[in-house]
């Protein structure tokens, strides 16, 4: 059983990494031919958290500056629900070694 740190901690990961990779695109939404960036999710088995990488879009539309904020809210909403979850964790980690003790 995987645990819920490593669980939490792999989710601050991808959320950085949507950060980063908007971030890039707003940098670059100027430069002809650039094409966005955009992070792909998939469940990663072995340690029951996300796997995140970074991939380009296959057509070149360019980059909407909207749709970077949004995607910098959600990320910032995911990155607090999945260290909200890493402190859950370690209070009741605490609350059962208080107990234990």
């Amino acid at each position: 059983m995987a645990s819920i740190s490593s669980i939490g901690s792999s989710g601050l990961q991808a959320a950085q990494l949507r950060l980063d990779a908007s971030a890039n695109n707003v940098a670059n939404m100027n430069t002809p031919g650039y094409r966005r960036e955009v992070v792909a999710q998939e469940e990663a088995a072995e340690s029951a958290g996300v796997r995140a990488t970074v991939q380009r879009e296959q057509d070149a539309k360019g980059v909407a500056l909207e749709q970077e904020a949004v995607e910098q809210m959600s990320a910032t909403y995911a990155f607090k629900a999945n260290l909200q979850t890493i402190k859950t964790q370690d209070e009741m980690m605490g609350s059962l070694l208080d107990v234990k003790a």
